[in-house]
């Protein structure tokens, strides 16, 4: 009920982003459209079999700390054990590493599905790959030898250790010391926060990578470099042996996700604490931004399925609640109807579908320029400069309307969407954290703001722009479309000129230009999930002209269709007023006296 249908699935995938092409690249020459409906299939029923089943258990029952060691229901371990069983700890790795070698746009709606599911029981997997990918990429010969083999089999888990008790998002404060070894090796000594999977035992190890300063190194985030942490020492032959000096202090007690734990762990407290530096001295953000700018993009997919599971749910208990009469109707002896039947109902569910396909859509779009960097010449880069641009966008729209989607979930089930009879209000607590964790969403907006669009001089504004410009073209040979492209076009090119504007104030002062970034990148976000959503029914409706379609398949269609006129036509002229007020450069907050609060 609550995982996505797989003929949604595919349209996303196979009719609209044509993820089947991507077995002409040679490194996915192996994954043809039929193994890519198997991986679809398999990780459905899975999801469905062992994930699903234990959500509402985990969460009402979350990790304990007793006598030093995480204690986690079976369930969690099991589904896990499962999941390694299937190969998906290694979806992305190549073949020559015993992997799967999938490419990106499928391994993200996989990742997508089990998240769906049971985000929290996912977020073990996520965060393990994500370790594998970060070593592959930048970790030594040695560190792959020994390293990525027990990751990519899901024996060892991984982690991301940067936050600390006095410095969440701002790394140039944290404290971490990595004293140099005579073997080459460091000591480190220090405490880090909020550090989801930190420490359990469905694992034989877990690999912790660790930002810390080495004496001596340049002040502030130039000073920081990476390290190699694994909670069992790991010999020349990849083998774990002794305990290294990696504690438990204690858990952090969430909101929501209770079933995967949060901890806050010291680094050579009661033992001299070993790890290895990954790539070179103080170049460790360059190295942590490979895991960081994956998992921002996971954080956005994440923020989608878990609206995406709400939307579901809501859809259902809609279709089965049976409450009210029509409006024209007087007889109170006639029979209740489905709240689905009363407008406003219809008018919720339309909303958030619009926010959960809008999402999944911005997501896996990014996923597919992710595969398509990995090809030659001037389109790669092209892609990469998108997917670089968009990549605030993915982590922060998402967890802003996802969770949105989830708060009118609980409202479609009314009363009862308040209890924990239903699922959406787990779904809520579990999705807000996506506006926080990875970067918050304020951190996001500077980073659009100020690297994105005013940093590379407009090239990849433009090359966004262009492709904007073809869905439009493409929009405008649909008579029912037309007007919807009519209304997109104009607010699309308001963007440029307030890009300008903040970019002539940033000449001077660069504080007051990205005060109020987050407005822009709210506005621009809907613009884009705008562009998609036309695009989207850009494809619906050549499919619909299509001989012989179903059904069912029309139906799908159709709701796509009426999804992007929702929005376009909805949602995107709200955000009028909030794009002038960018263009204005309003200093009203940067100057506040923060004694008038």
């Amino acid at each position: 009920m609550m995982l996505p249908p797989r003929d949604d699935l595919h349209f996303v995938l196979f009719d609209w982003l044509q993820a089947g092409t991507l077995a002409q690249q040679p490194a996915f020459a192996h994954v043809d459209r039929d193994s890519m409906d198997a991986m679809i299939d398999a990780a459905l029923d899975l999801a469905e079999a062992e994930f699903l089943p234990h959500a509402a258990k985990s969460d009402a029952n979350p990790p304990t700390f007793n006598d030093g060691r995480v204690l986690i229901i079976p369930e969690v371990a099991q589904a896990l054990a499962a999941y390694r069983e299937s190969g998906f700890f290694g979806m992305q790795a190549p073949l020559d590493e015993g992997g799967l070698g999938l490419p990106y746009t499928l391994a993200a709606a996989i990742a997508g599905i089990f998240s769906c599911a049971n985000v929290a029981t996912n977020g073990y997997a996520f965060l393990t790959q994500a370790a594998a990918n970060l070593i592959r990429e930048t970790g030594s010969e040695d560190q792959k030898r020994r390293y990525l083999p027990p990751l990519v089999e899901g024996r060892w888990f991984g982690t991301m250790c940067l936050s600390e008790p006095q410095a969440g998002s701002s790394l140039a404060d944290i404290r971490t010391v990595a004293e140099p070894l005579p073997d080459g090796r460091y000591a480190l000594r220090g405490n880090k926060m909020w550090i989801s999977s930190g420490d359990h035992e469905m694992a034989e190890n877990i690999v912790h990578l660790v930002l810390a300063k080495i004496p001596g190194g340049p002040p502030g985030s130039k000073g920081i470099s990476l390290f190699l942490v694994p909670r069992m020492q790991v010999d020349g032959d990849g083998q774990a042996g002794a305990r290294n000096g990696v504690t438990l202090l204690g858990l952090n007690h969430k909101l929501g996700t209770h079933g995967q734990v949060n901890c806050l762990l010291g680094f050579g407290d009661e033992q001299t604490c070993i790890g290895e530096l990954v790539g070179a001295p103080h170049d460790g953000l360059r190295g942590m931004f490979v895991m960081m700018n994956e998992a921002r993009i996971g954080v956005g997919l994440g923020a989608a399925m878990g609206g995406y599971a709400g939307y579901r749910a809501a859809l259902a208990y809609a279709k089965e609640r049976r409450q009210g009469r029509a409006v024209n109707e007087r007889d109170p002896a006639t029979p209740m109807v489905p709240i689905i039947q009363h407008a406003d109902v219809r008018r919720m569910l339309l909303r958030a579908k619009s926010y959960v396909e809008g999402s999944l859509a911005l997501c896996l779009s990014a996923a597919r320029l992710i595969d398509d960097a990995k090809s030659d010449g001037t389109a790669a880069q092209d892609a990469q400069a998108l997917v670089d641009l968009l990549k605030p966008i993915v982590k922060a729209w998402p967890s802003d309307y996802a969770l949105e989607a989830n708060s009118i979930a609980i409202q479609v089930h009314g009363g009862a969407g308040y209890t924990r009879d239903f699922p959406v209000e787990r779904l809520w607590r579990e999705n807000r954290i996506n506006a926080i964790h990875e970067g918050t969403n304020g951190i996001q907006a500077m980073d659009l703001l100020g690297r994105k669009l005013l940093g590379d001089g407009g090239k990849a504004f433009g090359l966004l722009s262009g492709r904007v410009a073809a869905t439009l073209a493409a929009a405008r040979q649909h008579s029912a479309l037309a007007p919807l492209a009519d209304i997109l076009a104009p607010r699309w090119d308001k963007l440029g000129p307030a890009i300008l504007a903040a970019g002539k104030t940033a000449r001077t002062d660069l504080d007051l230009a990205l005060a109020n970034a987050y407005l822009l990148l709210d506005a621009m976000g809907h613009a884009v999930v705008a562009w998609l959503w036309l695009d989207q029914a850009v494809c619906a409706a050549d499919a619909l002209a299509a001989e012989g379609v179903s059904a069912s398949r029309r139906a799908l269609l159709q709701g796509k269709q009426a999804a992007a006129q929702y929005f376009i036509s909805w949602e995107l002229p709200g955000k009028d007023a909030q794009l002038e007020r960018f263009t204005a450069i309003d200093p009203l907050c940067r100057d506040l006296d923060a004694a008038l609060l």
